[in-house]
């Protein structure tokens, strides 16, 4: 009996010297969370978590945790085999050709190839499709032993970091320490190292709301003024907030209402010219509305006619010069293009046909076409092999991952003109006047702006709205000094009032500079007088800027040479666009990688920043704030 007892204490004596080599215990202090406890003993969350499955409940002063003290140390393999990516083949599928037996021509996984041939997730193969086939070396390299704290995770269409971030319940910057060799742009079928969680502990994304991920030095105050959105209804919709607090990098559940555009902060024009790199001739497709079917090229003066009488045309054939001296300057930086132009016909049909005779799984870009109906039919065939679609003119209603729009949005331009005013502190008064259509845009205001007097249109006897204010509505309103109106309206006789009767209360006393968040069509009719306006000093949000045509200028004396004619804005829009585009593939490996918000470029009139949507894809997001002198719009500085 003495023997089984010392025999039993052995035992548990070696147990607890094994297990004391492994682990340490450690007593939670208050103030303590578990990404403290973990950076203390150089382990990550998910190796408590595996131990200490009560702590995912959230930690409690004086709670007991078991560490794990070898993963400091952890120990590497001695070699594992590894594929390496030196090139593709193009393999035309064949009747009766399967992916299986594709891949088992090449000696390649199945998976291998929808990870380069990305539609293939979502569509089945057809005979006629040209696919990439990835050629491998094999390499060997020291890895770490598998932890089972961690699991692979294959990355699924649509997925950024921040989605599966998200799902694996850490923030983006714990995904780049996981996953060091990971790409700034994730492709359907990476690979990720994320942790272990069962399914059913995965965060699904809710489109039902928003999701923002948390900036430096953010905390509830900052995000309460930039959303509008308190502590407690964040802790709401985010629980982990309760027991982890706010973190750099966190994904946050906002409701649907709520606008996630960051503030834009200033960021130097980049001359990209001088950091080019990739000199492979860059294939580029443009698709616009030349309507060559319907306009007679045998009878000059019908041409011309047509040309006239078909804005849409007019306005393709003025972008299209633009591309063409783009590309000329674009050789002066050593960068060649080999350019395909396509003819939309701005018809259904006439896109069902350039799909059907073309692949476009090689280009580089492909701009337009014009109108969104043809865009988004476009773009969506061209997501299949993740070809950036370049929206030149319009705002798409659907951003795809695989779409840049290149006009900033309108929620952009209200939200530079409200953050330019509320940053001069010289204005003594704001004013608000607008009409009945115009009162979401009112509330904004005044949200923006608290102590702003409100001005509403006039209302008859039996309330109906009368575009107009009386003179009267504006005595004692005006304080010496500064004072800024906004006017909210696209009606023409409505902004000639409101521009006259303002415009007579300036004085030597009274400065007023009026505005509006919305420069429309109405502010250019002929009862709007420019001298009010620029009495005013109209300033405005606007997409472009007007060039300076005194100032000497490459393009505006080749296209001088080149046409006769001063180029209009659609020409300056066609070479500003293309020859960002060039210079920005010419960057990097491809447009996505060099589509970053860091990086500002500047043209003749617009300027670009791209920035990538949480649900979809690019956006420009720079916008110039212009304004009337003596009677010319010029850039504020």
């Amino acid at each position: 009996m003495k023997k089984i007892f010392f025999l039993i204490l052995f035992l548990g004596l070696i147990h607890s010297s094994l297990f004391a080599q492994n682990y340490v215990t450690h007593r939670v202090q208050k103030g303590e969370n578990i990404e403290s406890i973990a950076k203390k003993y150089r382990v990550t969350p998910y190796d408590i978590y595996l131990l200490n499955p009560d702590a995912k409940k959230g930690l409690s002063e004086s709670m007991i945790l078991l560490i794990p003290t070898e993963k400091q140390n952890t120990p590497v393999k001695e070699v594992e085999i590894q594929k390496e990516v030196i090139g593709y083949r193009t393999h035309k599928v064949k009747r009766k050709e399967t992916l299986y037996s594709i891949a088992k021509e090449y000696g390649v996984e199945v998976d291998e190839i929808k990870k380069y041939n990305s539609y293939l997730y979502s569509n089945n193969l057809r005979k006629g499709d040209k696919i990439k086939i990835p050629r491998f070396k094999r390499v060997l390299t020291d890895v770490p032993f598998e932890d089972t704290g961690f699991k692979n995770y294959t990355v699924q269409p649509r997925e950024g970091k921040w989605r599966v971030a998200y799902k694996f319940g850490i923030t983006i910057p714990q995904l780049e320490e996981l996953n060091p060799q990971m790409n700034d742009t994730l492709q359907p079928g990476d690979v990720l190292k994320v942790p272990n969680l069962a399914t059913n502990e995965e965060n699904m994304v809710n489109e039902q709301y928003n999701y923002y991920t948390v900036q430096k030095s953010e905390g509830y105050m900052a995000l309460e003024r930039k959303f509008g959105v308190t502590k407690e209804e964040l802790e709401a919709l985010n629980p982990e907030l309760l027991e982890d607090g706010l973190k750099l990098g966190m994904i946050l559940k906002l409701p649907k209402d709520v606008t996630t555009t960051p503030d834009l902060e200033d960021v130097r024009i980049t001359k990209l010219q001088y950091g080019l790199n990739n000199f492979e001739t860059k294939k580029i497709a443009l698709m616009l509305p030349f309507k060559l079917d319907r306009v007679d090229t045998d009878s000059v003066a019908l041409a011309k006619s047509a040309i006239r009488n078909d804005v849409l045309l007019g306005v393709a054939l003025d972008f299209h010069t633009g591309v063409l001296i783009a590309l000329d300057s674009a050789k002066q930086f050593g960068i060649s293009t080999h350019l395909k132009v396509f003819d939309t016909r701005n018809s259904s049909a006439g896109i069902s046909d350039i799909l059907l005779r073309n692949n476009f799984n090689d280009y580089d870009a492909v701009i337009g076409p014009m109108m969104d109906a043809n865009f988004q039919r476009v773009a969506n065939e061209l997501s299949k092999d993740n070809v950036p679609a370049i929206s030149p003119l319009t705002m798409p209603k659907t951003l795809r991952d695989n779409m840049f729009q290149t006009v900033p949005s309108k929620e952009l331009l209200e939200q530079t003109i409200i953050n330019y005013f509320k940053k001069d502190s010289s204005i003594v008064k704001v004013v608000i006047i607008h009409d009945e259509a115009n009162q979401s845009v009112a509330n904004q205001l005044l949200s923006a702006f608290p102590a702003a007097k409100e001005i509403k249109t006039k209302r008859n006897k039996e309330g109906k709205e009368m575009l107009y204010i009386a003179a009267d509505n504006l005595i004692d309103v005006f304080r010496n000094g500064r004072n800024l109106v906004f006017l909210q309206s696209s009606d023409e006789g409505f902004i000639s009032n409101v521009t006259s009767i303002v415009n007579g209360f300036v004085d030597d006393e009274h400065e007023i500079v009026l505005t509006t968040t919305d420069k429309n069509s109405g502010f250019e009719g002929e009862n709007v007088s420019n001298v009010h306006l620029s009495n005013l000093k109209f300033h405005y949000p606007s997409v472009n800027r007007s060039f300076d045509g005194s100032k000497e200028n490459s393009f505006i004396s080749k296209y001088r040479k080149i046409y006769g004619i001063e180029p209009n804005r659609y020409a300056i829009r066609g070479f500003d666009l293309t020859l960002d585009l060039l210079l920005r593939l010419a960057s990097g490996e491809n447009l996505y990688e060099t589509a970053d918000s860091s990086i500002q470029t500047e043209y003749i009139e617009n300027k670009f920043r791209y920035a990538k949507k949480m649900f979809g894809g690019y956006t420009n997001e720079s916008v110039y704030v212009v304004k009337y002198d003596n009677l010319a719009i010029v850039q504020v500085e």
